[in-house]
Parts: C-alpha cells; sequence; structure tokens
C-alpha cells in the first residue's frame, strides 16, 4: 500500500450547494500533498470530513488501507486556519488535557511536551494562559498539540498563519522532518512559495471540482513554455538579435543583473536549450541564462483562470 490516503468519489452537499462534486485523490505515504484552491473551493469541507467531523453524501475515504472510522481520530494530527485553544486555560493544563483526548497517557503526554517546550525554548509558558500569549506563540503551542501523538497522517490548514518569516521556517523545518520520519501530511495555504518550498505533490481544487493533482514536478514539466531568458555581453547586439529571430521567438527581458548587456526572453522552437547555448557562447559572453519554470502560483492562476 503506498498511499496513506485515499479520497474516492467524495460528494458534499449543503442543502442545494454542492461542496464537493465526485473528488477522487490519493495521498501517497511520506510525502507533503499541497491541498489548494480559491476561497470556497471546498477544501474545509474536504479537511472536515477526513477528520469525521462531518461525512461524505457519498463516496469513501480510505486511512492506510481501512475505510474511516471513528478510531482513526487518534491517527491524525489536525491545526485548523482558526485555531481552538481554550483561551483562559494555562498552556500546560491545555497541551495535557488535549494530549489524552488522543490517546495519550498523562505521564507519556508530559515526556513528550518537555522534548517539545524544550526544542522550541518555550519552557516558560507552561504556566501562562493562552489569552496572555501573542497570535505566534499561541500557534507554537497549537502546533505542538498536533503532532505531540506522532500520528500517521498531519493536516495542517494556512500553518504559517501569524508567524513571523523566522518562525514561519522554524515550523516548515519541522514539518519537513515529520515528512522525513515518515509522517504524511496534508497542507492547505495559499502561500505559493511555500507550496514551491515544501510539497511533493499538490491537488487543486475550484468550484467544488477537482481540475489538477499530480507530482509538482511532473505538473511543473506540463506547464513549461520552453522559455529562456538570457543576459549576454556583446559589442554586436543588434547583429545578434537579428541571427536570433531567424531560428527562437525573442522578447525583450526585464531582470536584476549586475552585468550590463543584451537581455532576452527567448522561446526555443524545434530547437534545443544547447543549440540556443552553443549560439550565446560563440558571439559573446554569457552572464545570464534560466529556463522561465512556471512556478507554482503560475500553475494555480492559469488553471483556475481556464475552469472559470
Amino acid at each position: 500500500m503506498n498511499n496513506l490516503l485515499e479520497i474516492n468519489n467524495v460528494v458534499k452537499q449543503y442543502g442545494g450547494y454542492t461542496a464537493l462534486n465526485d473528488v477522487s485523490m490519493h495521498i501517497p505515504k511520506g510525502s507533503v500533498f499541497g491541498l489548494l484552491g480559491p476561497n470556497g473551493a471546498g477544501k474545509t469541507s474536504l479537511i472536515r470530513i477526513i477528520n469525521q467531523i462531518t461525512m461524505p453524501d457519498s463516496g469513501e475515504i480510505i486511512l492506510d488501507g481501512e475505510k474511516l472510522a471513528p478510531h482513526h481520530i487518534e491517527h491524525i494530527g489536525y491545526l485548523p486556519e482558526e485555531r481552538g485553544l481554550y483561551k483562559s486555560m494555562k498552556v500546560g493544563d491545555q497541551a495535557l488535557y488535549l494530549a489524552q483526548l488522543k490517546g495519550m497517557s498523562k505521564s507519556e503526554a508530559k515526556k513528550k511536551l518537555k522534548y517539545w517546550f524544550d526544542k522550541f525554548d518555550i519552557g516558560a509558558w507552561w504556566n501562562k494562559k493562552i489569552e496572555e500569549l501573542s497570535k505566534g506563540m499561541a500557534q507554537k503551542v497549537q502546533f505542538i498539540v498536533t503532532v505531540l501523538h506522532e500520528p500517521k497522517l498531519l493536516i495542517f490548514d494556512e500553518p504559517f498563519s501569524g508567524f513571523d518569516p523566522i518562525n514561519a521556517q522554524l515550523i516548515a523545518k519541522e514539518i519537513l522532518q515529520l515528512r522525513d520520519e515518515g509522517a504524511t501530511i496534508i497542507f492547505s495555504t495559499h502561500r505559493m512559495e511555500s507550496v514551491e518550498e515544501m510539497c511533493d505533490y499538490i491537488a487543486l481544487i475550484n468550484k467544488s471540482n477537482k481540475i489538477l493533482d499530480g507530482k509538482l514536478d511532473d505538473i511543473k514539466r506540463q506547464y513549461r513554455t520552453n522559455v529562456f531568458e538570457i543576459g549576454l555581453k556583446t559589442d554586436r547586439a543588434e547583429e545578434v538579435k537579428l541571427q536570433l529571430k531567424q531560428n527562437f521567438d525573442i522578447s525583450p527581458a526585464n531582470f536584476k543583473s549586475l552585468n550590463e548587456g543584451l537581455k532576452l526572453n527567448v522561446k526555443l522552437k524545434s530547437n534545443t536549450a544547447n543549440d540556443l547555448l552553443s549560439f550565446l557562447t560563440a558571439n559573446g559572453e554569457v552572464n545570464h541564462f534560466v529556463e522561465l519554470v512556471p512556478s507554482a502560483n503560475d500553475i494555480f492562476i492559469e488553471t483556475v483562470n481556464k475552469t472559470n
């Protein structure tokens, strides 16, 4: 079994509104799977079904080879976008309480909480109330509670909300470490730079339908444009441009460079990147040569606009 989670033909309706329309996706074990989509696309409805907060109208969820059942909640950790800590409760008491709800004994929870509180250097927060903490501080506590029981499946919904860049990077590092230790992670975010950094696979939902899914690298290959951004130091700029026009599609490029010279976007036709590079090296000093690979953000916008 290579997939930890299989979502098969899930339909969810609220009255006359369809939140999920026959959605299927498979989440491989030991991966970070990006669940993407515009606001209102259906992502939260799917996450709530996986957490058994609501049930699908039809379809099924398979977790590690078994049909999803109430006892599986102990194998899932969920960090919601809207945090749910009790503001007037002390941090330590609350963390212990939530850990025991996930099936941990009090002594085991205390031991693991000490490890995580020491790791994040927040031991002094144990007797503080949640309402005394900043949003970012409370986020750290909720992150710890989410991962404490070492679940097979972790679901993070906008996990970097409220964090400054340093702490966001700290949490990102921890998420990738959990993946490397065997956890499977569903990662829902609107921060496409985080998708680029962290996700092995993605699925894109729009207007209740899955419109794209697969390995991120494979999807980026499907969307590649064969356009290269080039910088060339040459005394024959106009002549080189005319020669390039004969074999390539060219247009002006605007990128920051410490070197002055010819700056162009060059689109391959039947030729190869080696053909282009050979021509450039024969006609000047190449100081910039980058393929313009579409970003996750580019793919998101293009695919959603097409389906709209």
